[in-house]
């Protein structure tokens, strides 16, 4: 007999997993979600939390302390932690655990893996993920901080901006340009630890949404990184950078469409229980077209996400599927928030409901990772536009 036709890439054990994480988040970070947001921070010690749980070692090998899982195994967590309900503190602890470890885990040497995947795993050290400068966002290829090469160190001088964890982090990894004659592979990533002289960390940057995250602008004077502290070969950032690009489009349209199911549930219950007129909300035609029009955008958006992730964790080219899947899980998640907040009326628009939070953190999704213009520019070059 056949093997029974899966609409999800993912199998028990990932749905063991699955119940593992959502239990670990339910009970240990939702509940704290009102205090972080009007705090606009949350406490380092979260990351030593998720850390004892092994979620920032999923994608780090065994050897240095992590699960050596895969995709598909980072991308439930990716799901589940969506239950956290706060874009800044989910942002924050998918740069470190998701995004920058792998990037050591890959990219780096024996030396580096043990001086940073040991402790990162365990939350003791924070990191970040230094690509956007203040006059070179998606187009990173502009971007304008050089480290200078000077016997067995480099000068480094520039500055980054819009960082996440930028000022908590103990390390970040900085794409700064190292041969500018040389085009793409004039590009090299440097490890620059907190405390370096010349390395400043700036305050939190206020902004619309991700409010319970720290965002930072960095700057570099003449700081002195050693060569021990390169991530991978000379030249070889920009294409690492690129590389890494990918699962992290993807873990944002997925978060995306995780969070705007959660709205879309807490909507349900709201327009069913809320009565005018004598009866439910939700028993008016132009509500309930309302409702089903967003469960379709929803699961849309979710196939097209799994499509993509079933081929990355291939090993297939997946630019075109990834860039598709994030630019329109961007566009749905605006929609279901729009639409959600309306159904809920004044109530949307306060704070308790948690509505509004999901109305300003989805916004960024357009934007972050690569706009959503500069997806359909790769995507159209990619049909052969």
């Amino acid at each position: 007999m056949p093997e029974k036709f899966m609409l999800t890439p993912f199998r028990q054990e990932h749905e063991i997993f699955r119940q593992q994480c959502r239990r670990f988040v339910e009970k240990e970070l939702a509940p704290h979600v009102m205090d972080w947001e009007a705090r606009k921070d949350f406490p380092d010690e979260i990351f030593r939390k998720v850390g004892e749980m092994g979620l920032h070692g999923i994608l780090v090998p065994e050897e240095y302390g992590g699960s050596g899982g895969d995709y598909l195994m980072a991308s439930v967590w990716v799901e589940e932690s969506t239950r956290i309900r706060s874009g800044g503190v989910e942002a924050g602890l998918g740069m470190h655990g998701l995004i920058v470890l792998p990037a050591v885990a890959k990219f780096g040497t024996e030396e580096q893996k043990k001086k940073i995947l040991v402790p990162g795993v365990k939350g003791e050290k924070i990191g970040a993920l230094g690509l956007t400068e203040p006059v070179a966002g998606s187009d990173l290829a502009h971007i304008r901080t050089v480290a200078k090469r000077e016997g067995d160190h480099y000068i480094l001088n520039g500055s980054k901006t819009f960082i996440t964890n930028g000022c908590r982090a103990d390390f970040v990894l900085v794409l700064c340009k190292t041969n500018p004659e040389a085009g793409y592979k004039g590009f090299s990533t440097l490890i620059v630890e907190k405390g370096m002289p010349g390395f400043h960390q700036g305050k939190p940057l206020e902004k619309l949404g991700w409010q319970a995250g720290d965002t930072a602008e960095l700057t570099f004077e003449n700081v002195v990184v050693p060569l021990t502290n390169r991530l991978g070969e000379e030249g070889s950032g920009f294409y690492n950078a690129m590389a890494n690009l990918e699962w992290e489009r993807l873990i944002m349209a997925l978060g995306t469409v995780c969070s705007a199911q959660l709205a879309f549930d807490k909507t349900k219950t709201y327009v069913l229980q809320r009565e005018a007129f004598g009866r439910p909300i939700g028993k008016f035609q132009v509500n309930r077209h309302k409702m089903v029009d967003m469960a379709m955008e929803i699961e849309a958006a979710r196939q097209l996400n799994y499509h993509a992730l079933r081929k990355l964790v291939n090993a297939e080219p997946c630019a075109v599927e990834v860039s598709m899947a994030k630019i329109f899980a961007s566009r749905m998640g605006e929609f279901v928030a729009t639409t959600c907040l309306q159904l809920h009326g004044g109530y949307g628009y306060m704070r308790e409901y948690g509505i509004e939070r999901f109305f300003r953190d989805v916004r960024i999704n357009a934007i972050g990772g690569g706009t959503s213009e500069v997806l359909k520019e790769i995507v159209g070059r990619l049909m052969g536009l």
